[in-house]
Order: C-alpha cells, then sequence, then structure tokens
C-alpha cells in the first residue's frame, strides 16, 4: 500500500510525516482472518497495534461462558492500543465479524514512532478522547427508547464506516445479537426495531451480501435525536 492510500486509509495518519508512514509500512505485518475467528484473546499481553484495511471486528468482554459485545470497528480504524500505552494485560478480545485484513506494527516500534512524530502523537491522543466521548455519550442515552438507542448506533456506524451508494449508504449486516450488546437494548428489542425501519423504508437488509443499506439516513439521524 502506498503511503498516501495509507494515509487516506486512516485518520490516524492525517497529520503524520511522510516519512513516518513509509517506515511503518515497511515494519508492519499483514494478516488475514475469516469471520469467526479471534484476532486477539482475553488476559493477553499487548504486543502490536492493529489496523483494518478491510473488513469488520467486534470488541467483547467475557463474563463466564458469556459474550458481550463493547464496540464494532471497520475499515480505518486500529485497536490494541490501550494494552501497549498501559503496559498489561488485555481486558477484551477482538473476533472478525467478517473477513478482514489488518496490518499489525509491534509495540515497541510503534511507541517509537510515537515518540519520534508529534503530530502522530497529538492525533493518537484525539482520536482516543473521541472514543471516550462516545462512550460517555452511549452511558448519557441509557435511559432513552431502544428505538431511539438503535437508531443512534446504526447512525453512529454509518459516519465511521458507511459506505456512500447511489441506494444509501451501506455497511456490514451485523448480527442482531452484537447490535442489541452494543445498543443496550435486547434482541427481541433489536429485531422488532429492524423490522419496523425495513417496511419503513428507511433501511434494506441484504442477506445475501451481507449489507444493511441505510436508504434514509436523514430520518434516521432524526430518529436518534442528533437534528
Amino acid at each position: 500500500m502506498q503511503t498516501k492510500a495509507f494515509s487516506e486509509l486512516f485518520p490516524l495518519f492525517n497529520t503524520a510525516n511522510p516519512e513516518t508512514l513509509e517506515w511503518l509500512l515497511s515494519v508492519g505485518v499483514e494478516h488475514e482472518y475469516p469471520a469467526g475467528r479471534a484476532v486477539l484473546m482475553e488476559d493477553a499481553w499487548g504486543n502490536a497495534v492493529y489496523f483494518i484495511i478491510s473488513g469488520w471486528v467486534k470488541v467483547r468482554r467475557l463474563y463466564g461462558e458469556n459474550a458481550v459485545t463493547l464496540a464494532m470497528l471497520g475499515k480505518g480504524d486500529f485497536f490494541g492500543e490501550m494494552a501497549i500505552l498501559d503496559e498489561s494485560p488485555r481486558s477484551t478480545d477482538v473476533v472478525a465479524l467478517s473477513d478482514v485484513k489488518l496490518l499489525s506494527v509491534s509495540a515497541q516500534r510503534f511507541i517509537q514512532t510515537l515518540f519520534k512524530d508529534s503530530q502522530l502523537h497529538h492525533r493518537m491522543l484525539q482520536l482516543m478522547v473521541r472514543r471516550l466521548r462516545q462512550t460517555n455519550l452511549r452511558f448519557q442515552r441509557r435511559h432513552q427508547p431502544p428505538a431511539i438507542k438503535l437508531a443512534n448506533t446504526l447512525v453512529g456506524l454509518a459516519d465511521s464506516y458507511g459506505q456512500v451508494t447511489e441506494k444509501g449508504t451501506e455497511m456490514f449486516n451485523i448480527p442482531y445479537k452484537d447490535l442489541a450488546d452494543v445498543t443496550d437494548i435486547s434482541v427481541e428489542d433489536t429485531a422488532k426495531i429492524m423490522d419496523k425501519l425495513e417496511n419503513k423504508g428507511w433501511i434494506k437488509v441484504d442477506q445475501q451480501q451481507p449489507v444493511i443499506c441505510l436508504i434514509n439516513l436523514k430520518q434516521l439521524t432524526h430518529l436518534a435525536g442528533r437534528i
């Protein structure tokens, strides 16, 4: 991958020096995982940062035999940085939702890069603060009706990872269990609301692809209370 394409794909590197990008690409290692494969395991010590070139992953926490999805990440995002920065074992694991292609950079080399490139260091802090704010917003919405909460989840994922097409904004058809976990509503409510949204013509679920097309993003945004 060329440095320009790399910086365009990953917002983290928008302000990074070209020399930084060239070095990262030279030391990075590409990985491919099929859907359902664990990428990182809970309690493993952080040894790399992973950048999502294509596909989707979910971050989850295990409670005995049960797993709860905490977040879903798509192309252009990254994970694994927390375990590196605080030098402690991971408290979550990461599983491929779809076929996924990743680029990993070892912990030592990534930390070296942050020290060398102050712009990248600052950008990293900005994105981590953004994630914290998103978590705070999710907590503030915990008492809102399920439909509003789910609309917020769909709009947020579309804004971050959706692909704009002639039909609407397309994204991966996320399993209802994972949507329900991230939204903090029941699977039953998730299924009912998704059916209602599809009947209204606001979304279209294509089980063959698998893709969800947000046909009327404006109405979903209004339902989410973002406008």
